[in-house]
């Protein structure tokens, strides 16, 4: 396809520009829409399930009945930490938060009762529930939960605790952690002998979806642990956790923590690929509490306490649903341990950017050149493409690359070009048309524009009009005079004929040198075709004659040009073959309308209109000229000669045909009336004709023409 404009090509840029834009801002619609394609291919191809040494130990509505409603005594979650400490775990993280004293010890109860005496001093004897704990939690390895959020940082009181060291490999990226600016800390007496201290804050998405768990927040500007990392400090024995930032300082892309090299996105996050729920990985605490669960089921495990009771409100979404929030810690951290990571690598957007670019560009400039259904069906191709290879990074890499953004690029760029192709191939049409309109008449581009079908071959019987016009003594025009200057002469009158030809709703049949042949009432049918016809003619015939006139004074011999009308049935359609098509009227009212062009110069008039052509309320006077009688021709035709008011006076009409109807009727005063009317009209050449067929003696209307 080619295209007057070429800066055409430029456009696929605009789509391609505004998705390089929105890779960079990447606003709200595109992280919903990018997850939830995340989120979809982890329903169809979620994590297996993969023993590790992760347990939960679950806080479920059946312990709540068996041991109590909650919260529960901290002596009692002392004991289960005993417990799990004398079953070997290798540490017990607490999704649960401790920021109060617990209200049932016994100092809580004497204040509560406002006791005195013997009673007061036996119960201040007993051992305080908070120091039970805190022994307990100097016994087992736990990393207690702290909770995050925003505020008032003026009333933000001392940060949390922190146990480990947190130390940037590189450049200081803490520009790009989660920030808050308040916690809600545990009692700083069990801060202080806890092994380590985690937030247990997700960073949700703005559908509420936990896709990511943190390996690193930050309150003020210090950075600090998360539930998840901390359990794996204290489980591994590190002292530090490395924050690795990536290639140009655009965030955290990995952190360490002993042995293990966790990659994350730039704020520190870890993608979380989700199992579904496995009761293998839960343990419920009152089992925990009854020794019922088997010592190798906990030894050397991360054991996560938390609660997938509803009234305890510890429950999130991921993309299979509702899930308890402990379970989000359990799987980053069985991911951990068993190497098995989702990634959305620093240069997924570099990919994506160059994917936009390329497909994008190469998609706009064959969408400008092509079909229509085949670009479609490219379009089509390259949208499937990019989110078969965004499927096939992630199940087979565990790779999250954004095919949304792309695809919604592809599609923009397929549609701008779409359109300007359509506008384009409308405007081809147009010039195509008018083109064609110069070599077919514009009435019969436009029936094949609209009616499509209708270029087949064969025909269908139509009755029409039919003009003919041909040019005199134009072969001599052309041997006096320059050929070029001819030629020039002969395109100004052509041009003007046919303009009144299309003016007047005429098809041009042909042009064969300097005559013409036009049909009325084909292709597209005309119930006035008779009367155009004729206006037509009249129309054609003022125009030659000024023309002519206009040379002659100019000392230019320009012939004058003769006229036959006439009106039947005909075939009208397609001939020829598959190759070609001739459009084109067939039958004897053809050859007819041409004889009586023909006639003319054996007349001496310049319009020939056959009476076929005679309807009621003709818009002009007519004269008849006789009963022709055509060469080969077995009946004869009645001709008329159509007047204007420059040559004839109605009186002369009148006149006219007085003496006519004496020749028709052979009375003998009709050669004294011709011979009276040629000395009024002595250069009338049918007066003159019918007057020399009666010095002949002849009689009667019947002409016999004996030549074409």
């Amino acid at each position: 396809m080619s295209f007057k404009f070429r800066w055409a090509y430029l456009l696929p840029l605009l789509p391609v520009l505004l998705g390089l834009g929105l890779l960079v801002i990447d606003t709200k619609p595109q992280q919903a829409l990018r997850n939830s394609i995340f989120d979809q291919y982890q329903r169809w191809h979620p994590r297996e399930y993969v023993p590790a040494p992760v347990r939960v130990i679950d806080i479920d509505e059946a312990s709540l009945a068996r041991l109590g409603q909650w919260p529960w005594p901290r002596t009692k979650i002392a004991e289960m930490l005993d417990k799990l400490g004398q079953a070997g775990v290798a540490v017990v993280g607490f999704d649960v938060l401790f920021p109060e004293a617990d209200r049932t010890s016994p100092i809580a109860a004497v204040n509560l009762w406002a006791l005195n005496g013997n009673m007061r001093s036996q119960l201040l004897a007993l051992p305080d529930h908070d120091a039970v704990f805190a022994k307990s939690l100097q016994q087992t390895p736990a990393v207690l939960g702290f909770a995050l959020e925003q505020g008032d940082a003026s009333q933000a009181g001392d940060p949390p605790l922190q146990k480990g060291r947190f130390i940037y490999a590189g450049e200081d990226q803490s520009r790009w952690l989660s920030t808050y600016s308040q916690s809600i800390r545990s009692l700083p007496a069990l801060e202080q002998v806890a092994s380590g201290n985690g937030a247990v804050t997700f960073v949700p998405d703005a559908d509420g979806v936990v896709r990511r768990v943190p390996l690193v927040l930050q309150v003020g500007n210090k950075p600090v642990g998360t539930l998840s990392g901390e359990s794996l400090r204290v489980a591994l024995g590190a002292r530090n956790v490395i924050l690795k930032g990536a290639s140009g300082a655009s965030g955290i892309e990995e952190v360490r923590i002993g042995k293990l090299v966790i990659p994350t996105n730039a704020r520190g996050e870890m993608w979380v690929h989700y199992t579904p729920r496995v009761p293998e990985r839960t343990v419920s605490a009152w089992k925990v509490m009854a020794g019922e669960i088997p010592q190798e089921l906990l030894a050397g495990h991360i054991a996560l306490i938390g609660s997938s009771a509803q009234g305890l409100m510890d429950l999130r979404f991921n993309p299979w649903g509702l899930f308890p929030g402990v379970e989000a810690h359990a799987q980053a951290l069985e991911q951990a341990l068993t190497g098995h990571f989702l990634v959305r690598p620093s240069w997924a957007r570099g990919l994506e950017t160059v994917t936009i670019m390329v497909l994008g560009l190469i998609l706009g400039v064959l969408t400008l050149r092509i079909k229509a259904i085949t670009a479609a069906g490219v379009w089509l191709l390259t949208s499937v493409s990019v989110l078969g290879a965004s499927w096939w990074a992630y199940v087979s890499h565990g790779i999250l690359l954004d095919a949304a953004t792309p695809v919604m690029v592809l599609a923009a760029t397929f549609i701008v070009s779409s359109l300007w192709h359509h506008f384009a191939s409308e405007r081809e049409q147009a010039w195509i048309k008018q083109a064609f309109s110069r070599y077919v008449s514009p009435n019969r581009v436009a029936h094949l524009v609209n009616n499509p079908d209708a270029l087949a071959l064969g025909g269908q019987r139509k009755t029409c009009s039919f003009i003919f016009t041909d040019l005199e003594s134009f072969t001599s025009l052309m041997e006096s005079r320059d050929p070029s200057e001819a030629v020039a002469l002969l395109n100004m009158y052509l041009d003007k004929m046919i303009e009144i030809i299309f003016a007047h709703d005429g098809t041009l049949d042909r042009i064969v040198g300097d005559a013409l042949a036009v049909v009325f009432s084909a292709p597209v049918t005309q119930e006035d075709h008779r009367a155009k016809a004729v206006r037509c003619a009249l129309a054609l015939d003022a125009f030659a004659d000024e023309y002519s006139s206009k040379l002659i004074a100019q000392n230019i011999p320009f012939g004058k040009t003769r006229i036959g009308v006439h009106s039947g049935e005909v075939i009208v359609g397609n001939f020829g073959g598959s190759t070609m098509f001739d459009y084109r009227a067939l039958g004897d009212p053809v050859n007819t309308s041409a004889r009586l062009e023909g006639v003319n110069k054996h007349l001496g008039t310049r319009i020939c209109i056959s009476e076929a052509m005679i309807e009621d309320n003709m818009p002009i006077a007519l004269r008849p000229v006789g009963n022709l009688m055509l060469m080969g021709k077995k009946k004869a035709l009645q001709v008329y000669e159509p007047l204007v008011t420059e040559r004839y006076e109605r009186a002369d009409l009148n006149q006219y045909m007085q003496a006519y109807e004496a020749m028709v009727n052979e009375d003998p005063q009709a050669k004294g009336l011709f011979e009276k009317l040629l000395a009024q009209w002595p250069e009338d050449p049918l007066v003159r004709l019918h007057l020399d067929r009666l010095n002949r003696g002849q009689s009667g209307d019947l002409i016999q023409m004996e030549s074409k």
